[in-house]
This record gives C-alpha cells, structure tokens and sequence, in this order.
C-alpha cells in the first residue's frame, strides 16, 4: 500500500472516530445531574422563569435533535455558542487552544531529546544505572499529575519560592507576556511525559540492540556512540516515533489536570469550567476539538512510522 492510501485511510477512519467520540462526548454530557438552567437564570429563579430558560437554551428539545443540530453547526464551522456568557465556543478556542499548544510545544521539547538521551542510554546498558533510571520512570509513570504538580509547587513555589504558585496572566495577555509562569507547568508535563516516553524508547533501543544486524556490528568492532548514532537510531526512529506520538496524545489529557492546578488560561481551564456550569455547547466543542487534536496527533505518528520503517527496510 501507497504511504497516500494508507494516510487516506488513516485520515477517513480518524473522520469516523471523531465523529463517534462527538456523539459519546454529548451523551455523556446529558446525562449529567443538574443543566445550565441554575447559571443563567440564577438561583432564585421561579419554576416558570427556569422553564422559560431551559426553553430558550433548546434544552427542551430530545438530546437526539439537539445533536443534529449542532452537528450540522459544525460541519460548517459553527460550533454553537455557550450557555453562560453567550460566548461563541469557536472564539474561546481560538483565545484559549494556542495557549494550551504553546505548553504543549514547550513540554515536547524539553521531553523528546531527554527521553532519546535517556532511552539510548538505559537500552544499551544492563547494569545499576539503568535499573535505578527505569525504576524512577516506572514510578513517576504511575504518580498522578497533580500529586506531582503539587511536589513542585511545595519545593519551587512555597519552600524556594522562586516560581509563582499559580499562572497569573494579566487581562487580555498571553503566557508569554509571563514567561516564569510557565515553568511549573511545563515542569510538571515534562517529569510525567520523560516517565512514559523513556520506559517506551528503551523498550524499543533494547529490541533494535538485540538484532543480528546490530550484532554483527559489534563483532565487526562497532561499538559505543558509533554504534548507537550508525545503527540503534536509524532503526528505532519508527517505534520512537510512534513512543513519543503516544506521549504527546497523553499530554492532551494531562494539560487539562495540569492546567486547572496552576489556573492556566489554556483550553483545559475552560473545559473545566464548561463542566462545571454544564455547559452543553462549550463542552461539546471543547471536548470534540482536544479529540481531534489528538486524533491528528495519532495519525502525524502513523505516518512518520510507517515512512521511517519504509526506510529503516531499504537500509537493511
């Protein structure tokens, strides 16, 4: 198969995919105790006054009919607007995604050459060094995010009180406007990404180590940094590749813990708060979105892979 045809594929099955987690992301929704109706009418409002409102928020309506609407929105680029604030859910996106792209761009270039660096090393080594190495990823893989988030806030924020606490952005601004207080963030993402994607590259540099041809290479006097940059690189890039794609697809759901610990003004910020208010359209279209980012993500990887392992089979 063509790398066109099998990214055609892959495309028209990731177009299937999100179109389902849609359907599931707003059946999920409303099914949730309670509705927008209490947020927009308030408290204190009347039977009448909240029928009035759940009337004119559609929520009246069956949830099946309410899909289709709103998807018909979204094809063409309509994703509705939100129950409280009236804010149309493409703008948030618009104000908010970059800012979660930026961490998520920050966190991969610290993460990718740290976990090469350290996946290379501990793949080629059986010794102490790469028992204590794997034995530290293994155990910050399985540490929650926010406990790890809340160690560094302790250390850098509160004991050292070098960093910020939380990411205080001023009105109307950007990250970057802040620089500083994107280091606990991003800190926090990298310490959990370099866990995962380090124990998947070593797996990878320990079985491309293990090859005959990689063997025949050592006896033939290879051996060290030649040997890792001539032979384990080039024919572990496709799985590392593909370690680093599923990496990158978890941190779309760590940077919504992430982002809510450190107040970040990101689009897991926003998700939350949608949640929160049961916000129906702003979650429907936050959640599809973050979806497709990692849907498009997945299917980047897919095809680096397959062109890479194209490649490693003609070396060979």
């Amino acid at each position: 198969m063509s790398l066109a045809a099998f990214a055609g594929r892959r495309l028209a099955g990731a177009a299937v995919l999100l179109v389902l987690l849609s359907a599931v992301i707003f059946a999920a929704t409303a099914v949730l105790p309670g509705d927008a109706v209490s947020a927009v009418a308030g408290v204190d409002a009347s039977e009448a006054q909240r029928a009035d409102v759940r009337a004119e928020l559609g929520l009246d309506r069956p949830a099946a009919a309410r899909y289709a609407d709103w998807a018909a929105g979204a094809v063409r680029g309509d994703l509705g607007r939100g129950f409280v604030g009236d804010r149309p859910v493409t703008e948030v996106l618009a104000t908010r995604l970059p800012n979660s792209l930026l961490l998520a761009g920050l966190t991969l270039a610290v993460t990718a050459p740290l976990a090469t660096l350290l996946g290379l090393w501990t793949g080629l080594r059986d010794g102490a060094g790469d028992r204590i190495v794997s034995t530290a990823a293994q155990t910050l893989a399985a540490v929650p995010e926010f406990v790890v988030a809340a160690l560094l806030v302790a250390v850098l924020a509160v004991w050292l009180d070098i960093l910020p606490q939380v990411s205080v952005v001023p009105l109307g601004g950007t990250p970057l406007d802040v620089p500083h207080a994107l280091i606990l963030p991003v800190l926090t993402l990298s310490a959990v990404g370099l866990a995962v994607a380090t124990r998947l590259l070593r797996a990878s540099v320990a079985d491309v180590a293990a090859t005959p041809y990689c063997e025949a290479a050592r006896l033939n006097g290879v051996r060290g940094v030649r040997l890792a940059v001539r032979h384990i690189l080039p024919n572990a890039a496709a799985p590392a590749v593909q370690a680093l794609t599923l990496t990158t697809g978890a941190l779309v759901g760590s940077a919504v813990v992430v982002e809510n610990v450190f107040d970040y003004p990101g689009i897991g910020r926003e998700l939350q708060l949608a949640v929160a208010a049961r916000d129906i359209p702003m979650v429907q279209g936050i959640a599809t979105a973050l979806a497709g980012v990692m849907l498009l993500v997945l299917l980047t990887g897919d095809i680096c892979a397959r062109l890479l392992g194209a490649r490693e089979g003609q070396r060979r």
